[in-house]
């Protein structure tokens, strides 16, 4: 395959990039045979944007997505804008409300990854920001897991954290990290005004540079034995705890 495309498969990631930036889709693969309304609206819908659909069998687009889910569609697809630091400055300044981010440090697991974006969407948050090195990217899995969610949040890909961290303090956005060994809890934390939650990877947590360039830091309060939250369920929690507060 051709490093200009790239391989997105499942229902909800193919229907997202139909009808939010259908140019990119050079061709769809569908599963020979299946005719359920969801998949043959896809299909229709590719066809009337001009799209070539290829019919495979299942053993083939099982090859094609690493044995991964498919859902019996798949699609190649223009490898996705990639932001940046420049980007970011530009989305704050358009925002016409306060901005809430979400700092995602160092989180690997593509899986966790696409939870954390559909979590992000649905909590309406502004832009993702992850650093460069050491962390996932967008991948064929975390589109897939994301359900469409990679192709509404901006996710921004910076080169060095911290620096980015002291231009949104600059900004007058408040940076609010989780951190096992502060004593402050999530609901004793006040999340209404412009801010960005620094959510950890996956068993190691935030970095200490990362901890120390947070105004603040907080803690989800457990009530069982187990110590810790898996990444994605912790950012979810802190994301609907933000919402409910700006609701009230």
């Amino acid at each position: 395959m051709s490093s200009k495309s790239e391989l997105i498969f499942g229902l909800h990631a193919v229907e997202a990039v139909l009808q939010r930036q259908p140019e990119r889709i050079i061709e769809i693969y569908a599963l020979k045979g299946r005719q359920d309304d969801r998949l043959v609206n896809i299909i229709n819908a590719g066809r009337q944007q001009g799209i070539s659909v290829q019919f495979m069998a299942r053993k083939v687009l099982d090859n094609k997505s690493d044995d991964e889910r498919h859902q019996g569609v798949m699609a190649r697809v223009k490898p996705a804008a990639q932001l940046n630091e420049t980007d970011l400055a530009e989305l704050l300044e358009k925002s016409k409300v306060p901005p809430f981010l979400l700092i995602l440090d160092g989180v690997t697991d593509p899986h966790n990854l696409g939870a954390c974006m559909r979590s992000a969407d649905a909590a309406g948050v502004t832009a993702i920001i992850v650093p460069k090195d050491n962390a996932s990217k967008i991948t064929p899995t975390v589109q897939k897991v994301a359900c469409g969610a990679a192709d509404t949040v901006p996710f921004i890909q910076v080169t060095n954290l911290a620096r980015t961290m002291r231009f949104l303090q600059d900004e007058g956005i408040w940076i609010i990290g989780t951190a096992g060994e502060t004593d402050k809890n999530l609901y004793q934390t006040e999340f209404k005004g412009p801010i960005a939650l620094a959510m950890g990877a996956e068993g190691s947590g935030l970095r200490r540079l990362t901890r120390e360039h947070c105004d603040e830091l907080i803690k989800i309060p457990m009530a069982g034995s187990v110590s810790s939250l898996n990444v994605s369920v912790a950012t979810g929690v802190c994301l609907f705890e933000v919402i409910r507060q700006r609701q009230l």
